[in-house]
């Protein structure tokens, strides 16, 4: 889709698909554009056709038409930006996918500092970038890997309906305690609170669903460790922690989950590749997240 920032706005032109569409079903249907979101694209004026304000929203669009979405405007960063070096792994006007370090939080809890979000505030800052700072995801304070960040208040809502749907493909690596015999399998075991333990998780008749596949990459005979794949059908959290325990292989230096620090100061789970087709220019995005330094080490010792 020929899809372009200029200036504040967002113009696609017009494809064959859209013709005779509506300007209210394409901001509604195709791009799903919340409630509080179009009201405000209502009341500011944020949308034109060919240059010209939309007064009737059913206005049904031609092929080649210039539809443009006031996108690109200045908003707090909501986090206080603060350098912390972080590995940009992809970045559009739309969304940035970051390689997030093991050892912090993807986000602030009570104005704390020293997070994913403060590192990507400043990055955005030195970009010459005004825009809040949104998550679509999170991972674990000790697992690295990609995390996706929308860009502008459209991307946000519309990568977080993706990602609900499971049109966002996440899939990470793990080494694992022991022999996992069974090559490909899948673990569908509900998960849900530990009442004994204020952060950990357990497989729970009464949890809520969780889905993990996992199928194995390499098995390490001297120190009876394997590497599994992993993707997930939900995004419960610790999921794959719980399953993996639950199966009798607890991720390597996963301590809360029976796991032990051998060669790795933290749980060896990293995400390592996304997937999805871009919501506003419909190109495949494939990234590759590179391991970090301390995983690349312990596998080192392994061989």
């Amino acid at each position: 889709m020929d899809c372009v920032k200029k200036g504040e706005w967002l113009q696609i032109e017009v494809p064959l698909e859209w013709n005779q569409v509506s300007i209210d079903r394409i901001l509604k249907e195709k791009w799903k554009v919340p409630k509080k979101l179009l009201h405000q694209f209502r009341m500011e004026k944020r949308v034109q056709v060919n240059g010209e304000i939309v007064t009737r929203w059913d206005q049904q669009l031609k092929k080649g038409d210039k539809l443009q979405v006031r996108l690109f405007i200045a908003e707090e960063y909501g986090v206080d930006p603060q350098y912390i070096p972080i590995e940009v792994c992809y970045e559009d006007d739309h969304l940035l996918i970051v390689n997030k370090p093991a050892g912090i939080d993807t986000h602030p809890n009570a104005g704390e500092r020293d997070t994913l979000a403060n590192a990507v505030a400043y990055h955005y800052q030195m970009g010459g970038l005004q825009t809040k700072v949104r998550h679509i995801h999170r991972l674990d304070h000790d697992t690295s890997g990609g995390v996706v960040f929308a860009k502008h208040a459209l991307a946000g809502p519309v990568l977080d309906q993706m990602l609900e749907k499971r049109l966002i493909s996440r899939t990470y690596i793990a080494f694992v305690h022991g022999n996992v015999k069974q090559k490909k399998g899948t673990v569908t075991a509900k998960i849900g609170r530990d009442r004994h333990h204020p952060t950990r998780r357990r497989v729970s008749n009464t949890g809520d669903v969780a889905i993990t596949h996992y199928e194995v990459l390499n098995y390490y005979s001297k120190v009876n460790v394997t590497l599994v794949k992993l993707k997930l059908d939900t995004g419960r959290t610790h999921q794959i922690r719980v399953h993996m325990g639950h199966l009798g292989h607890p991720i390597v230096g996963d301590v809360l989950y029976g796991g032990k620090l051998e060669g790795i100061k933290r749980q060896a789970l990293h995400a390592e590749h996304i997937h999805f087709i871009h919501p506003f220019t419909n190109e495949s995005i494939d990234v590759e997240i590179p391991w970090s330094e301390d995983i690349k080490t312990f596998q080192k010792t392994l061989a």
